[in-house]
């Protein structure tokens, strides 16, 4: 048995939370499934925070999200009497009526008693679970506790106020000792205070990601790089990278961006091109991953060529909408030369039409399209103008040999 909890709880602990960027969640998911399974209503709570979303659990684990399942194995982990179980069941709202009906004050007081114990002796996830007591003033209900057993309002709200503030204290415990979430709610205290009782206290709170990164979460080294990033400061990158190579998802555009253009670190696209394609499992920056891996399999720069695939990712982030028109020429040239895909000039021309900066090539092609008529009416003034923006480009420069322009200042095919 470990010292605070089962064996299997506290190596879930462990790989949830204490070294969350190990890879082991999946593992530590099964191993609570089996404990919860045969009786172990820690291992139930655990379970339930597992499958509540990404305010109680980091996405890093790519848990689902199932709030029925949750509810159902908190009330579990209550009914199997774990002491973690009733204390976070407080904390759900539509659970809060089933608790009282089914437990005593004197339960709720022995739950809060045998936690704080283990918070005492060292254990983090319990001295989090303390700092939450504190902090949305569960302390009250635990100890039946209300304004009619103070003299006065104002003495009532001194009690709520210096209990309250103890959550600051439990919460950096948690914090540098391995659960993340207490940085979440310390930044939370320190960003928005406790309404009328604590002020906030906002320079506290701007710490917060860049002490998270230094403690070795992956979640903060992707918030204090982006921190970084805004500030214009390259150092940003090489926490994406840490950040990323830990599991935390949301970085990989920016550790993919800093391989690809040698950002802080020696050019490298077939690692760019790994971290794109891990990016590709989240929601955030998704579209910039599915672009820049896009190009990357267009040209075969550190993958092999593959226009098809590069088209689907390229059109799947451009029909988004969110990035702007950063993959249109690529996407008209697959369709204008049938890369990948079959040829459409339609198509090709609505997309290269789009085409904002300058490119030799997207003028090239675009141009071609007009003077030939294809996918459109012919457009030989139009065209030759975008031929001749092409530059020095050999292709502009032989297409543009077969015109000259006639006496009364128009163009002609020769």
């Amino acid at each position: 048995m470990g010292a605070f909890f089962s064996d299997a709880v506290e190596q879930a602990l462990s790989d949830l939370y204490y070294q969350m960027g190990n890879g082991r969640g999946r593992d530590a998911f099964h191993l609570l499934e089996k404990a919860a399974g045969a009786g172990d209503g820690d291992a139930s709570c655990l379970l339930a925070r597992c499958l509540s979303g990404a305010q109680y659990m980091w996405d890093g684990h790519g848990f689902p999200e199932d709030e029925t399942e949750a509810e159902r194995l908190l009330l579990q982990g209550v009914r199997q009497k774990s002491a973690l179980a009733i204390l976070f069941c407080l904390r759900t709202g539509g659970l809060s009526s089933i608790l009282k009906q089914a437990l005593t004050t004197a339960d709720l007081q022995a739950a809060f008693d045998a936690i704080w114990k283990k918070a005492a002796a060292g254990e983090p996830f319990c001295q989090y679970t303390i700092g939450n007591v504190f902090f949305w003033q569960d302390f009250l209900l635990i100890q039946k506790t209300d304004r009619a057993d103070f003299p006065s309002q104002n003495a009532f709200r001194d009690f709520v106020r210096e209990n309250a503030a103890r959550c600051e204290n439990w919460f950096w415990k948690a914090f540098q000792n391995g659960v993340f979430l207490g940085g979440s709610n310390l930044e939370h205290y320190y960003q928005n205070g406790i309404r009328g009782l604590i002020a906030p206290q906002p320079k506290k709170a701007s710490a917060i990601n860049r002490l998270g990164a230094g403690y070795g979460y992956p979640n903060y080294q992707y918030l204090y790089a982006r921190d970084l990033l805004k500030s214009g400061k390259e150092e940003a990158f090489s926490w994406f990278r840490r950040a990323a190579d830990h599991g935390e998802k949301r970085a990989c555009f920016g550790a993919g961006y800093s391989c690809e253009l040698g950002k802080g670190v020696k050019k490298d696209a077939a690692r760019a091109a790994r971290y794109y394609r891990q990016g590709l499992e989240t929601r955030e920056n998704r579209e910039n991953c599915c672009n820049r891996l896009g190009a990357l399999c267009f040209y075969g720069n550190g993958v092999p060529r593959d226009y098809e695939q590069a088209y689907r990712l390229l059109k799947w982030a451009d029909d988004q909408k969110t990035t702007g028109n950063w993959g249109v020429y690529f996407l008209g040239a697959c369709r204008a030369l049938g890369l990948g895909v079959p040829k459409d000039y339609s198509a090709a021309r609505a997309y290269l039409e789009r085409v904002t900066w300058y490119s030799p090539n997207a003028f090239y092609l675009l141009g071609l399209l007009y003077v030939r008529g294809l996918g459109g009416p012919e457009d030989l003034e139009a065209g030759i103008r975008l031929l001749q923006k092409a530059g020095d480009l050999p292709e502009a420069r032989e297409e543009l040999s077969h015109y000259r322009k006639n006496r009364f200042g128009g163009w002609n095919r020769r």
